[in-house]
Parts: structure tokens; sequence; C-alpha cells
């Protein structure tokens, strides 16, 4: 009997089990066993997890990570299209083992899903056209009149509803709605974060970003599983240590110009 062909009848036997019972596979032994690592991603996140759209080709720093990771899991990797709208659905629905797109650690969220040691972390950007001479510093912005532009999902979603307190709010489905209600003068600004903001300056002539005089709200990025799956998160943070160790996870940021905001401690 090819290797295969058994890896193939234990997996069978396996989800057989699982009918029956009701009970759910720890997910290291579906990982391992299925050969597969399947990955959530949010492909329009420069930096991250980026689809360029003139050749679909992935690129970014969590896109290196998962293949390391699924590497040292002896699997390949998967890549499944999510969204900060749709990450906790799409996890806890299993359309993935992992959510890896520098997922911003909130309160919310960390009710709702179990996140690994964190790897990232980043303040805010605002981003405007150049062309608005009204908006040059962060004092700009919280004013009335001013329109803000946000990505439904999002933790600038839950953030400027919470500090915002005279300019406007307006939320997007899409990050390229969010620019494009800026692009157009429908919005002055769109709030992002250090590997968005650097997108949009390398990407586009119109866009300036502005960044706040001092700390405004610097959050943690991690990867995110089902609660509950603690063997799971706990070997991925194995991986995360050891990416530290022997450097390739700066290696990963400098090649995606992050390491301003790596966490290597």
């Amino acid at each position: 009997m090819s290797e295969e062909v058994s890896r193939l009848l234990i997996a069978a036997g396996i989800a057989a089990m699982l009918c029956c019972t009701g009970a759910r596979a720890d997910p290291l032994d579906r990982v391992t066993t299925r050969g597969e690592l399947r990955v959530c991603i949010w492909p329009e996140y420069y930096g991250i997890t980026w689809r360029n759209p003139r050749n679909l080709q992935l690129s970014g720093m969590d896109i290196e990570l998962a293949k390391a990771l699924a590497t040292d899991l002896g699997v390949t990797a998967r890549f499944v299209d999510s969204s900060f709208a749709k990450l906790v659905d799409d996890v806890n629905g299993d359309r993935c083992d992992i959510a890896m797109f520098a997922i911003g650690i909130t309160p919310e969220r960390s009710g709702r899903l179990r996140f690994t040691e964190p790897h990232l972390a980043s303040d805010v950007r605002a981003v405007a056209r150049r062309s608005n001479t009204s908006i040059n510093t962060w004092s700009d912005i919280d004013r009335k009149g001013v329109v803000v532009a946000v990505t439904r999902g999002t933790l600038h979603e839950a953030l400027m509803r919470e500090r915002l307190r005279e300019a406007t709010l307006l939320i997007t489905d899409s990050a390229v709605q969010r620019e494009q209600a800026v692009q157009a003068g429908r919005a002055d600004v769109f709030m992002a974060d250090v590997p968005y903001s650097q997108r949009m300056l390398e990407t586009t002539e119109w866009s300036k970003v502005i960044a706040p005089a001092t700390t405004y709200n610097v959050t943690q990025y991690a990867f995110a599983v089902r609660i509950g799956e603690d063997r799971w998160v706990e070997r991925v943070n194995v991986f995360l240590r050891k990416t530290r160790s022997d450097g390739r996870l700066l290696e990963y940021a400098r090649r995606n110009k992050l390491e301003s905001i790596v966490l290597l401690d």
C-alpha cells in the first residue's frame, strides 16, 4: 500500500469517527493528516498578504510566514481568501485552519478567536489626497465637516467610532471603496496602518500619509484560530519563536519593508 493511500485511509477513518461521535479532531492532527495547511488571508493587504492584480501572485510577510509554517509542519499551504469582515465566521466555520493576515488583537476579537503571540505592532495612519490642503496634520482630522472613511470589520472602524467627536464617519464595505471615497472627494481621509499606508505611497501619485504627532493607538498583530485550540496555538508559537531566534522573522519583515513594526522580543 502506498504512503498516499495510507494517508487517505487514515483521514477517512478520522472523518468517519467524527461523524459518529460529533467530536472535532485536534487541528494539528487534521493538518498533518490532510497534508495541507489552509490559511485564511486578506489579499488586499500590501506587504502582508497581497495579491498583485497584474499577475495574481501572492506576496507579503505573512505569506512568507505561512509557507514557512507549512514547511515546518511537513505539509503544503493552501490560501483561502477572507477579509476582516468575514474573519470570525471563516475561522469558526472551518474554512481555514488559521488566519494569517496581521490580525489586530482587540477585546472584541479576543472574545471570539484565539490568538498566537504577536509578531507586528502598528499605530494608525491617515491617508488623504495631496491636493487636500485642509488636512495636513493629525489635528486637522477630527473637525466638523471632515469625513473619515474606514473599512467595515477592521479595527479602525471600532477605534474611530470611539475616538471621533466632530468628524463624520463613513464605513465602506471594502478597502477599494475606502480609497475611492477619498480619491473622489467623498471623504477627506481614510484610516489605515503602516503597511497599508506604505502601499498608498508606493502605488499611487495622489495620496499623502499623515502620522499622529504622538502615539495614537498601537495595536499588536497576530494570527488567529478557533477558541479552545490551545495545542495548535502553542505549535504555531513554537514556530514563531524559532523564526525570531534564527533571524527569519526580521528577514521577512525587511524584505517587505516592515522592520519598523516587527516584534523581535
